[in-house]
């Protein structure tokens, strides 16, 4: 007990000074918190009034965006890449395999979000920018933490579904790839653990961990390298019946409180609730586990955690001047 109070203490401060030092340098050339006051001065009020009216009516909203958020930002830097579809010429990054199960929610947001600023301020505000900010104010809708989001983004001038290949994390990596593929990016183990709490909301298609699920064993909890509660596995099996035939087929990953943003995802973990392949290893890995059992303590921790990391997130790669462009419709280049 006394050797996880000092792991406890430990790691706390590691994420109060990390957070300190990221307030302070979570900046980019070109960006800050208001450069749309002169040109588009009601950017935050129309996005903030189309992400409401959206979340409140499709509460699964949040979830989508968030998601396709993640998606954006690792593939490229967060330029709204994943946005653009595609065409006879070029296999768009949104339909590389990878992005095909992204949710309808997460793209319409923000083309409802441009069509009202391209009325208000045509050709000024970016859809890069826009995903970042709706993002931002859905988390804290839903009850996850508010973090800051410095503006002037401008949108990618490629979008390649190849991009994606490798970039996006797996549920059946091991988990050495996944921190791999994170650090990669610049982000710590304890960063990635903070970001993967993105799982509190949202569900998971059945043939996603079906591999596992269908290889559990009530006689053998162990088999198929699962960590799943008996009955939770009984249920699930359930639930996902037909999913071969029907590939649509999903679960919350927060069987507990689904559309609540909350430390529910790490205590589902150890309770044996969680869905994945990769949200098992989590627990038994000596690398992450440290950061489940703290996380799923202290919701306080978590979320100043995953604020520090989504706004370090949030100016990865990011364009700015001539490295990027306003497009004038989110899903298509300008030229």
């Amino acid at each position: 007990m006394a050797a996880l109070a000092l792991l406890i203490l430990v790691i706390l401060g590691a994420f109060t000074t990390l957070a300190a030092a990221q307030r302070r340098q979570a900046t980019a050339p070109g960006l800050s918190a208001g450069y749309y006051g002169r040109s588009c001065p009601n950017f935050e009020q129309i996005v903030e009034e189309t992400t409401t009216d959206k979340q409140i009516t499709t509460p699964t909203t949040a979830a989508a965006v968030l998601r396709v958020f993640l998606h954006d930002c690792l593939v490229g830097g967060c330029d709204a890449s994943v946005l653009v579809s595609s065409t006879p010429f070029n296999k768009a990054e949104r339909d590389a395999d990878v992005n095909l199960s992204l949710p309808g929610d997460g793209f319409d947001i923000v083309v409802r979000a441009k069509t009202a600023l391209e009325l208000a301020c045509p050709g000024v505000v970016s859809c890069a920018d826009i995903l970042a900010v709706a993002a931002r104010n859905l988390i804290v809708m839903s009850g996850g933490p508010f973090y800051a989001v410095k503006l002037g983004r401008r949108d990618s001038l490629s979008s390649r579904a190849s991009d994606a290949e490798g970039n996006i994390p797996l549920p059946t990596m091991p988990m050495s790839q996944i921190i791999g593929l994170f650090q990669s990016k610049g982000f710590s183990v304890g960063e990635m653990m903070a970001l993967s709490g993105a799982h509190t909301i949202g569900f998971s298609h059945c043939k996603e961990f079906s591999s596992i699920l269908y290889n559990f064993s009530r006689n053998n909890p162990e088999s198929g390298s699962s960590g799943y509660d008996p009955d939770f596995a009984k249920a699930l099996r359930t639930a996902c019946d037909g999913y071969r035939k029907n590939p649509t087929l999903s679960v919350a990953n927060d069987v507990m409180t689904p559309n609540k943003f909350d430390n529910m995802y790490y205590r589902n973990i150890q309770r044996g609730l969680a869905l994945l392949a990769s949200d098992h290893a989590m627990s038994s890995d000596p690398r992450t586990g440290g950061f489940v059992d703290l996380f799923s303590k202290d919701q306080n921790a978590f979320f100043q955690a995953f604020a520090a990391a989504m706004e370090k997130l949030s100016l990865l790669g990011v364009k700015t001047g001539t490295a990027g462009e306003i497009r004038r419709r989110c899903d298509s280049f300008n030229n």
